[in-house]
């Protein structure tokens, strides 16, 4: 099994957790990323510590709180593929985040580097931007919970949603140097949900320019591939529509790239 790629669980431990990625098993610096799946009534709580927070609720509905602030009863989408704006906590460093499920729930724990700059919010539906990518075969829609324009202090949280048939992430891109303002090193991680999730998969290729790192991973509903450098796009094959949950985060908050000049043309 190739080493980008994490499987989930499968089935939920006693805490709810199917995956748990931390910089230490990931092997890298900014990233952590788990997925619960909690039962009505259940409770998820955890200490930010020196990390900054956003927990995205994927589908069902919860009451969350901070150490100062409460939200109740967010969470609109049942399921994934409803394609309804989700509902995110941001939560800062040297805070703590508290789960209570009202109904059976999935949540993404999105952590990384926080420097304490920014309070405690909730992301609404309204405030999630989103827009069409691409163009035919290479037409995606994009959810932009924490996209670069919205304040964080290292994390990036988008969602995607790629038809059956088509590429995402293409043409394929890179930011896997520290050299701004031309490129900036970001990590990523790629939770991928497919519908029908039973039989379906997607493709996700890793790969950099020296072919030192040339991986065709297949993923099935739950995996996360990790991206620690490379270009690494995705196919939705036929039949079966790809959501995936993007996590980005580095040195330098900003998203700078490099597009593979193979397949540059494609932009055109």
């Amino acid at each position: 099994m190739s080493k980008l790629l994490v499987k989930s669980a499968g089935k939920a431990a006693e805490d709810g957790n199917l995956i748990n990625i931390s910089p230490e098993s990931a092997n890298w610096e900014y990233i952590g990323f788990e997925v619960y799946e909690l039962k009505e009534g259940q409770t998820f709580e955890q200490e930010t510590k020196d990390q900054e927070m956003a927990v995205v609720i994927l589908s069902g509905s919860v009451n969350a709180s901070s150490k100062l602030q409460t939200w109740e009863n967010i969470g609109k989408r049942m399921n994934i593929f409803e394609k309804i704006p989700a509902y995110t906590v941001y939560i800062p460093n040297n805070d703590q985040i508290k789960i209570e499920a009202l109904t059976k729930v999935e949540i993404a724990v999105c952590k990384a580097p926080g420097k304490g700059t920014y309070e405690a919010r909730l992301v609404g539906p309204e405030d999630v931007d989103v827009a069409k990518r691409g163009s035919g075969s290479m037409q995606r829609e994009i959810h932009g919970i924490l996209p670069e324009d919205k304040p964080a202090d290292s994390l990036f949280v988008i969602e995607v949603f790629t038809p059956g048939g088509n590429w995402s992430s293409y043409p394929p891109h890179k930011h896997d140097e520290d050299n701004y303002p031309q490129e900036v090193y970001l990590e990523e991680t790629y939770y991928h949900r497919i519908n029908p999730a039973d039989r379906g998969f997607a493709v996700q290729r890793v790969y950099t320019d020296d072919k030192s790192l040339d991986e065709t991973i297949v993923v099935k509903d739950g995996d996360v591939v990790i991206v620690p450098e490379g270009y690494h796009p995705v196919s939705a094959p036929p039949g079966y529509d790809l959501y995936y949950l993007n996590v980005m985060a580095g040195p330098i908050r900003t998203w700078k790239f490099t597009n593979d000049k193979d397949h540059e043309w494609l932009m055109k």
